[in-house]
């Protein structure tokens, strides 16, 4: 048989709650504890009744700017050191205990550092009640005369309240007094602890305004306190065992139908007055955990929360009984919270157990703090991030709270001497962004539609009845009084109907007795008349009172005539509320979508500004570049059209020169060829003196020619005939090797083309970008053209050369042997002269200057022999070329 599929239970769905719009900031007070010492130093000031300002201490009065910085605070209501604790219960907890009254829910609960003064706050000490002794107080006596008997409603351990009749009720007392182990004595009753005796002055009494009279109330008290991330019940009853105690143990948190939170298990205890449930409070009090440290002597080592529950039912339409009737009953609940401080183990010297105390505390603190600031993110900001209420069983106590169950407000207890500036410091910015956060205002519960005022009246019928009871026995015992008076007949014995004496005195007797009927008669007569005058009074007054509740009922139907059209009236203008607030959050949704506009708009519009600020910058920074530029283009393109100028001007004056040489020789062979028997005159010199090139352009020694190689400076007379063929220039003799060696010319990709008129040229070689294994087993010498930036910014180009070496296992190897370096120069660069080994003489009249010029340093040719020994590089020919005269 195939097992059936566990079915999950189904999700419960959320009360559907009345929709209201209207939301509170939680309330945030401050309260400034007064020093100790009167000379102390101060880092709070209370500049008006909502503004603090923090001093920072000698210590500390740099920020990390290096600036002295004071900073001020605003809070609703700002309590000094000369408020009194009167004082701070009107302005604080006593609205929250009239909405009690009223069916609302409060939480209050004091936060500061330890030593700050917040159990002094909630507590207080005997002659200066705080917070909560005065609360039950004013909750007593407004409700006081209304309270229903005792066990009349009785808690369903679900966080809800059941209504018992009377009679259930007393059982109920009878069951619970015959448990007692030790009865309650009048003197026991009595009997106040003498720490918690006089807490509150009769003068400062107060009650609340607007209590339904129609209703019967009851108080529930109970008290935990949150200890170690743990729960537990202050007020359980454990019994002691002196061998082997028994630890108490915790209490879990639970939801109820409405989807509230509570503690399952926890013990309330229904009170009838202030002093009982003070004492109920004690009790606990004494049970929670305290300990000595440095900074405070009964520093509170956990949370403690006093829950203070009020139930509420309306009386029956006749105004005698409570109606019985569960969903009538209203339980609203002020929970009185009293936090641990924050403290840092280093100023307090906790050790072992006070370590791991003061980081729960601190833990729970923190999770509370992140809970309200994603609230608050998430209602600014329209997101909609979790918010982590179970990471702390605190803030998932009061998770109902912060949804909306109830009005939320906070005492924040700081201590203005310096030592505490850092943690106040936090303290004051976790207040001042608690006050962002906002709460839904609660729904004012339903009205049951009794009509009111039903136990007043009930009263005065009761009264009324009483009365007339009273009177009707005082007739009736007058008449009973009189029948009582008649005198009794006289004893005798008749034995003769002639008896003068006994016959006689029967007769007196009867006719007394005849006469006192008489009087009876007219005494009853008029006791009758009166009764009847009273009873047509009576009538009188019935109907009178008929006549004034007739008319009262008339008046009554014009009021509900007046209501109702109220009624619709109210219900007309909560329409068009609604239609108007409907209207103000299409309008807010607008407005807020055009500020976000506005604000995407201005944020664009600086972006685009920064931008357009950015390229004009760099517009600017770019033409100063480009005009940089423009400037080095045109300063370059002058020099190489000056440099192409005076080439071409230099090839023209060569070929010239030519021409005239040819000319000479030509005019040389017809005049000999005329005159043969005379000599030949010396030709004149016509060739400039030879010039020596830059240092970048000289050869290397291996380079130079040698003095034999070198082309002689003068033309010695020769008497034989001159040839007949034209006379070619003189050149350096070749190379042993011409012809054989083949070359690898490694020019890199990265390589530029400076456009220069003279090149290395290297015949018979095989040119690669890089050099691989086959280029090289074909060549004997290798040549790498490397460039780089000299110091005066130009480019010159470095000739690295070397021989290629075969190797044992079949590879081949490169062994540099010689650089060359090439290089332009500027025109108005100034070279140093060097002497020359042949035309000292001639080049000894030459300046310095000579050397600049272009057109003198480019009179020199430079070119490469095919095959020579030296490489590939250049070769001066020491063969000036003449200028054009």
């Amino acid at each position: 048989m195939n097992r059936q599929a566990k079915c999950k239970t189904p999700r419960r769905p959320p009360p559907k709650k009345p929709p209201n719009s209207q939301r509170d900031p939680v309330g945030v007070y401050l309260r400034v504890r007064p020093l100790v010492a009167e000379d102390e130093e101060c880092c709070i000031e209370v500049i008006s009744s909502s503004t603090v300002q923090l001093h920072a201490p000698e210590g500390f009065k740099v920020n990390r700017n290096g600036e002295y910085k004071e900073t001020q605070y605003s809070f609703k209501k700002v309590f000094g050191v000369s408020v009194s604790q009167m004082e701070l219960f009107e302005n604080v907890a006593k609205p929250l205990v009239v909405d009690l009254i009223h069916g609302k829910n409060g939480l209050l609960f004091t936060y500061g550092v330890t030593g700050s003064g917040k159990t002094f706050t909630m507590t207080g000490s005997p002659g200066q009640g705080g917070l909560l002794p005065r609360s039950l107080d004013m909750i007593f006596n407004s409700v006081g005369p209304f309270q229903a008997k005792r066990y009349v409603f009785k808690t369903d351990d679900k966080n809800g309240m059941e209504v018992q009749c009377e009679v259930d009720a007393l059982l109920e007392r009878q069951r619970r007094e015959n448990n007692l182990t030790v009865p309650k004595t009048p003197s026991s009753r009595q009997k106040v602890d003498p720490e918690i005796g006089d807490m509150l002055k009769p003068e400062e009494a107060c009650k609340a305004d607007g209590v339904d009279e129609d209703s019967c109330y009851s108080v529930f008290v109970s008290y935990i306190e949150i200890y170690n991330n743990y729960i537990y019940d202050l007020l359980e009853e454990t019994q002691e065992d002196a061998i082997k105690p028994k630890p108490p143990q915790s209490k879990t948190l639970r939801e109820d139908q409405n989807h509230n939170m509570y503690v399952a298990g926890c013990m309330e205890v229904e009170v009838k007055s202030a002093e009982e449930a003070f004492q109920v409070f004690w009790r606990g009090q004494k049970k929670r955990k305290v300990a000595n440290t440095r900074l405070n002597r009964e520093s509170s080592r956990s949370h403690s929360v006093f829950i203070i529950k009020l139930a509420q039912a309306p009386l029956d339409a006749d105004g005698d009984n409570i109606l019985q009737d569960k969903n009538q009953v209203s339980v609203s609940q002020l929970c009185l919270v009293d936090l641990a401080g924050s403290e840092r183990t280093g100023r307090t010297g906790a050790e072992g157990t006070r370590i791991r105390e003061a980081g729960n505390i601190n833990q729970s603190l923190l999770n509370l703090r992140t809970c309200l600031e994603i609230l608050r993110e998430n209602q600014m900001y329209g997101t909609n991030k979790m918010v982590p209420y179970r990471d702390s069983k605190v803030s998932h106590l009061f998770k109902n709270y912060f949804d909306g169950e109830g009005k939320v407000r906070m005492v924040v207890c700081v201590n203005p001497k310096t030592d505490d500036y850092e943690e106040t410091l936090l303290v004051m910015r976790f207040a001042e962004m608690t006050q962002e956060v906002e709460v839904a205002r609660p729904v004012d519960r339903p009205i049951c539609g009794f009509t009111p005022g039903r136990r007043h009246r009930n009263q005065a019928f009761r009264e009324e009845m009483s009365q007339r009871l009273e009177d009707r026995g005082d007739a009736m015992s007058a008449l009973n009084g009189v029948v009582l008076s008649l005198p009794p007949l006289p004893t005798s014995e008749l034995t003769d109907p002639n008896d003068e004496i006994t016959i006689p005195r029967l007769i007196e007797a009867l006719q007394n007795r005849q006469r006192i009927r008489q009087m009876m008669i007219e005494e009853f007569n008029r006791a009758a008349s009166k009764m009847k005058s009273m009873l047509q009074e009576l009538d009188s007054n019935v109907i009178s009172k008929e006549n004034v509740i007739l008319e009262q009922n008339g008046r009554l139907a014009e009021k509900d005539k007046v209501i109702h059209s109220n009624k619709t009236e109210i219900e007309r203008l909560e329409k068009t509320t609604k239609m108007q607030e409907h209207k103000i959050d299409i309008l807010q949704k607008t407005t807020k979508i055009y500020e976000d506009d506005k604000r995407s708009l201005q944020q664009e519009l600086e972006t685009r500004g920064h931008r357009l600020q950015r390229e004009l910058s760099e517009k600017r920074r770019m033409e100063q570049r480009m005009q940089g530029v423009v400037s080095d283009t045109q300063h370059k393109w002058e020099k190489e059209c000056e440099r192409r100028v005076n080439a071409m001007q230099l090839e023209m004056q060569n070929k010239l020169w030519v021409k005239d040489e040819k000319l000479k020789q030509l005019k040389a062979i017809v005049t000999e060829s005329k005159t043969p028997g005379r000599p030949d005159p010396q030709p004149r010199q016509t060739q400039p003196p030879p010039q020596r090139p830059s240092r970048e352009e000289r050869p290397s020694r291996e380079e130079r020619p040698s003095r034999e190689e070198r082309p002689p400076s003068k033309r010695s007379a020769s008497p034989s005939p001159v040839p007949t063929t034209t006379p070619v220039r003189p050149r350096h003799r070749r190379s042993r090797s011409a012809g054989v060696e083949k070359w690898v010319d490694h020019k890199p990709p990265s390589s530029l083309n400076l456009g220069t008129v003279l090149q290395p040229v290297i015949p018979n070689a095989i040119q690669v970008s890089a050099p691989n294994e086959k280029a090289l087993s074909k060549c004997d010498r290798y040549v790498l053209t490397h460039q780089e930036v000299a110091s005066d910014g130009e480019i010159q180009t470095k000739l690295i050369k070397g021989e290629v070496i075969k190797t044992r296992g079949g590879g081949q190897s490169v062994q540099f042997t010689d650089i060359e370096t090439l290089k332009q120069e500027l025109a108005t660069v100034s070279s140093r002269k060097r002497k020359s080994s042949e035309g000292a003489a001639a080049s000894g009249n030459q300046t310095d200057g000579a050397w600049t010029d272009v057109e003198t340093r480019c009179s020199v040719a430079l070119e490469m022999r095919a095959g020579s020994n030296m490489g590939p590089g250049v070769e001066h020919h020491g063969i000036p070329k003449r200028r054009k005269p």
